[in-house]
């Protein structure tokens, strides 16, 4: 395993689940972090943007963070995802609760490897690729994965949850 390697790659790697990581220059001043990946990861892969998914923080009704994982390109519907995840309500996380339960900075928060493990939701789309990328826990680095391992090691729940 590469040094430096983020929490997210080295929980692939300890499961041995097959994955690639891509990395590209993260331009700081870029702030549409999963846009910016599209760009520079959906022309040179040779995937659809809607293969590269977004990991989003909420806040529950009960208190509790969890995880709603998206295609980039989409729209996180509150209402579906919550239903998903059993509760009544669900609001986006401010950026240090979703940094801190993560352990992750915003923009480079991996479904996979958090500090935490929170309960998960991942749209259902991903189950029609063969495989997916989402963040590798760091800005300007990706995970390839099959959608089946994605769900698979985050427990996640899936769910139509775009609007």
């Amino acid at each position: 395993m590469a040094a430096g390697a983020t929490p997210a790659v080295r929980a692939l790697v300890a499961d041995g689940a097959g994955h690639t990581v891509h990395s590209y220059d993260h331009d700081p001043r870029s702030d549409s972090y999963g846009s910016e990946a599209v760009d520079v990861l959906a022309g040179r892969l040779g995937v659809e943007p809607r293969q590269i998914f977004k990991t989003l923080v909420l806040e529950l009704s009960t208190g509790s963070l969890a995880v709603a994982v998206l295609p980039v390109p989409d729209t996180l519907s509150l209402k579906a995802a919550a239903a998903a995840l059993g509760v009544p309500k669900a609001s986006m996380a401010d950026r240090a609760k979703a940094e801190r339960g993560t352990g992750y900075v915003l923009g480079g928060i991996s479904p996979l490897g958090q500090r935490r493990r929170h309960p998960t939701v991942l749209d259902i789309s991903a189950l029609g690729w063969e495989t997916v990328l989402c963040s590798a826990g760091r800005r300007g680095l990706e995970i390839e994965l099959a959608p089946g391992d994605l769900v698979r090691l985050t427990g996640a729940v899936t769910a139509a949850v775009t609007a």
